[in-house]
């Protein structure tokens, strides 16, 4: 077995909601909700969830731009959370993060050269001249031009910002990019050619990844193995292949059949979801689950369920098995 890289444990975040003439804190959303996994070493761990479920909360959180409520994320035997700020700052040499909005993360008033450089001047790593060389190289392997250097994102197509937030990423040749649905706002044809750099350059650099987004077949096409997440609650990891071919929690099946087949002559029967999702500052009691599936026992209302290994490498946290 490849080592482990990354180990998560019992991971919480809870954001407090103030009210009342004195700003109390009268109740707390609960965005990771007790999160348990691991990552081995130049492997692809994708996490997939509706809107809402804590997904880019846990990836935030992993990098300590949010703070955990509670748990250990253990990286390279190192604990993360314990860390103070300094040290934590050096160890963002080995963990990077590419972000949802290539827009949002890139400065409008610094050139793409300043955006690239700053990771190895925050780093101390190389002089002027090596770091220049760097940008120019690493915008190669991203697949733009070195004269784009010279240039300031607005100056840049979707796709071609997303590639300099990936490059940005590479540039302290990290071991671990948690990535936040980094193709969701692109075109589709622009998505695969992302897809398919991230792959490329997972192989060229020996990359970890952790690959966050709600779009099944991205993940199906770049995961080894897959995490469902629903209200803050880690529901089912496995595989990626054996997630797809039997999925065994209700809500990973009902996500499943949400896909649309592209073909009007394929009748499938569908596992349809009824109700809303519950609010995170008051999930229901039990499992997180119990008021919109289709299966629920009198137990899923009370006990929350716990993850247990069902078949070999595949866990589900359902009283159904």
């Amino acid at each position: 077995m490849t080592e482990v890289l990354l180990k998560v444990d019992n991971l919480k975040k809870y954001f407090p909601i103030t009210g009342g003439l004195f700003g109390k804190t009268v109740g707390h959303v609960k965005a990771v909700d007790d999160v348990s996994f691991y990552v081995r070493k130049g492997e692809t761990l994708g996490l997939v969830g509706e809107s809402g479920c804590g997904k880019s909360t846990t990836g935030r959180v992993l990098m300590r731009l949010l703070e955990a409520t509670e748990g250990k994320v253990v990286f390279e035997d190192q604990e993360l959370t314990s860390l103070n700020s300094n040290a934590m700052r050096k160890m963002r040499k080995e963990i990077q993060m590419v972000f949802q909005d290539p827009f949002a993360s890139l400065n409008p008033r610094h050139t793409v050269e300043k955006i690239l450089e700053e990771p190895l001047i925050v780093h101390g790593i190389g002089d002027k001249e090596e770091r220049k060389r760097r940008v120019r190289e690493m915008l190669e392997v991203v697949g733009l031009s070195s004269y784009h250097a010279k240039r300031y994102p607005h100056q840049f197509s979707g796709g071609q910002r997303q590639r300099i937030g990936i490059a940005r990423a590479l540039m302290t040749k990290p071991k671990l990019i948690i990535a936040d649905e980094p193709v969701s706002a692109l075109d589709v044809s622009i998505q695969s050619q992302v897809l398919n750099l991230l792959e490329d350059l997972q192989k060229e650099f020996g990359l970890t990844y952790i690959f966050i987004a709600h779009d099944l077949g991205v993940v199906k096409h770049i995961s080894d193995r897959v995490g469902v997440m629903y209200l803050g609650r880690l529901v089912e990891i496995t595989e990626s292949e054996k997630l797809y071919e039997n999925p065994l929690h209700p809500y990973t099946k009902a996500l499943l059949d949400s896909i649309p087949i592209p073909d009007p002559d394929v009748k499938k029967d569908r596992e349809l979801l009824s109700g809303d999702l519950p609010s995170p500052s008051n999930p229901p009691l039990g499992c997180a689950f119990h008021t919109r599936c289709r299966d629920c026992m009198d137990i899923c209302k009370t006990t929350r369920p716990e993850m247990k290994e069902i078949e070999p490498g595949h866990f589900a946290a359902c009283h159904l098995y």
